[in-house]
């Protein structure tokens, strides 16, 4: 346990809602442990938000009870003395830390915090047998009785015995710690770009492109150009009132370009005159916006398709000899591990791209007796198979947590292009899309999402999630990094605009490594961050590629499906981002 005896302090907030920008922490407790798992310190307080204190039933701190309670900038001198010079550690982390960062900022105080701890990350790389990685859930497996759930005072007695008995767990399997830089906050400064203006969602869908002598339609895509004589914003907001899509960028399937200059050399004349959009000077365009046609309301399905298409659908395998478990295969040079894995997924099994306590069987290819895991393995008494064992898996019974019966849900194992549908949850339809890769990749992996319309693009700019923007306005698609071998985007599908079909989500490498090195990426979906995985899948890039589409949600009738994609590409991110429709700069 030496590797893992770093100075701690345990964090669990209540809070009157989910989105750390607009809510408020309602209470903080606290606990500091050092390295050798004494507790040095500990803290808890109500805190008075001065608002509404939202989901009583949940928390069941009322007005009442808040009543007289401090406020956030009385007690965060409290709180720093426990986090400074210590790895905060949380459930759920990302959620804690945003809610202390915007608190602290709010109080204009600097967040004491370098790194941070997820245990529910943790714990998803170690796959315990539980039926979801609830705190409560993994309190029981390591055996800390939870009194009151909810409570943050209990909470925190609670993660550090989770805490604990994840640290001995990871230090059996002889697992890094998913540790996430926690660099200072810095508010984010706006340019003064003239040619930006406030997006207004558009209700219509996209009936195409302008024709020469016809009327606007509501839902044409409109982009503006260079100088006009009304105000861009004006121009903007009285299209936008017409039903008009005001982007702000040309894509092909922009209906037209408002311009005086056709001949500009702007990005947007250029892109428009390569893909042939129709350009309307401004008095004509003024002319047109006094007899916009009726558009169709989104919601009726339109049949278009995004700018890249996934692989045809396979169909789903039923149950096979490996059926419950969870293969490992190590060694052997890309294209062979990748067709073995994808024998372990035809067989019925799930293919693991790391060491896990579900691990059940390993597939050992050529060289994979030199990978810097097989001692770990060989202690664990994990079954060491060679590749002929899948021409014929022995139906013993499967080593390891996998054969944990009854108490491990079942997941559903997708292949390359298959789809699972995603049924009502008790979440508010809340679904959280995980990516895992090797743990030691020697590289850096990004996951990023698009927020697309009917016709495959985006709607504007802010419907691009990445690192630098995490989540899209009103917080639907949000990203969160657990670790520098897991980042996960959870959709909220209920608040999803009725203009977006669907939820694209890709990941791209940072430099000139390719996924051929990278290796495989694993993807679960669950209805929300601690419950049970609902569907997994392995992905193998070929040798190339830099950037990679993993999986997408999407519109079916009234319900949404989860798709399988594993296309990858030679190019980066920044024209995978143009072909979706953002504003790349060159």
């Amino acid at each position: 346990m030496s590797d893992y005896s770093l100075d701690w302090t345990v964090v669990d907030v209540e809070t009157s809602g989910f989105r750390p920008s607009q809510h408020r922490v309602l209470s903080v407790a606290l606990l500091a442990i050092g390295g050798d798992g004494q507790v040095t310190g500990r803290f808890s307080s109500l805190v008075d938000p001065g608002c509404d204190p939202g989901p009583v039933h949940v928390h069941g701190l009322t007005r009442q009870r808040l009543a007289g309670a401090p406020r956030f900038e009385e007690v965060a001198p409290d709180i720093a003395a426990l986090l400074s010079g210590r790895v905060m550690v949380a459930h759920n982390a990302r959620f804690d830390y945003d809610f202390l960062a915007h608190e602290f900022a709010r109080a204009e105080v600097p967040l004491p915090v370098d790194r941070r701890l997820c245990t529910l990350a943790l714990n998803r790389r170690l796959a315990p047998p539980t039926p979801d990685m609830r705190l409560g859930t993994l309190a029981s497996h390591y055996g800390v009785v939870q009194r009151k759930a909810h409570d943050a005072a209990d909470d925190t007695r609670v993660l550090a015995g989770v805490l604990n008995g994840s640290l001995a767990a990871a230090a059996r399997l002889g697992l890094d710690l998913p540790l996430v830089p926690c660099p200072p906050r810095r508010t984010a400064q706006v340019p003064d770009h003239p040619e930006r203006v406030p997006k207004v969602p558009c209700a219509y869908r996209n009936p195409g492109r302008l024709a020469a002598g016809a009327p606007l339609v509501q839902g044409m895509k409109i982009a503006i150009t260079g100088d006009t004589r009304t105000p861009r914003a004006e121009l903007a907001a009285r299209a936008a009132e017409a039903g008009l899509n005001v982007m702000s960028t040309v894509s092909r399937h922009t209906s037209a370009l408002v311009t005086n200059h056709p001949g500009s050399p702007s990005t947007k004349s250029r892109r428009a005159a390569a893909e042939g959009v129709t350009l309307v000077d401004e008095p004509t365009f003024l002319r047109l916006l006094e007899d916009v046609r009726p558009g169709v309301p989104h919601g009726v399905p339109t049949g278009a398709q995004g700018p890249r298409q996934p692989a045809p659908a396979k169909p789903r395998p039923g149950r096979g000899p490996l059926t419950g478990r969870r293969v490992l295969v190590l060694g052997g040079t890309h294209p062979h591990a990748a067709a073995t894995r994808a024998r372990v997924v035809e067989l019925g099994g799930a293919a693991a791209v790391n060491l896990s306590a579900s691990v059940t069987d390993v597939v050992v290819l050529p060289g994979g007796d030199r990978d810097r895991r097989m001692d770990r393995i060989r202690s664990l008494e994990v079954p060491l198979r060679e590749e002929p064992w899948l021409e014929k898996p022995s139906p013993a019974q499967p080593f390891g947590a996998g054969a944990a019966g009854p108490k491990s849900p079942a997941v559903v194992v997708l292949p390359r292009g298959g789809a699972t549908d995603l049924p009502a949850t008790s979440q508010a339809a809340r679904w959280t899309v995980a990516a895992t890769w090797t743990h030691r990749a020697a590289c850096e992996i990004d996951l990023v999402a698009f927020a697309l319309d009917g016709d495959g693009q985006v709607s504007r700019d802010e419907d691009f999630v990445f690192y630098g923007a995490p989540e899209v306005p009103g917080g639907a698609v949000t990203l969160s990094a657990d670790g520098p071998a897991e980042q996960s985007m959870t959709v909220d599908t209920a608040s999803l605009p009725p203009a977006v079909h669907k939820i694209v989500i890709a990941a791209a490498i940072d430099g000139t490594t390719t996924f051929g090195t990278a290796g495989a990426i694993e993807i679960t979906v669950a209805p929300g961050s601690g419950e049970a995985v609902l569907a997994q899948a392995t992905l193998d890039a070929a040798t190339t590629e830099r950037t990679m589409l993993l999986a997408e949600i999407y519109r079916r009738g009234p319900s949404w499906r989860l798709r399988v994609i594993g296309q990858g590409y030679d190019h980066g991110l920044d024209e995978l981002a143009r072909d979706y429709g953002v504003d790349v700069d060159d």
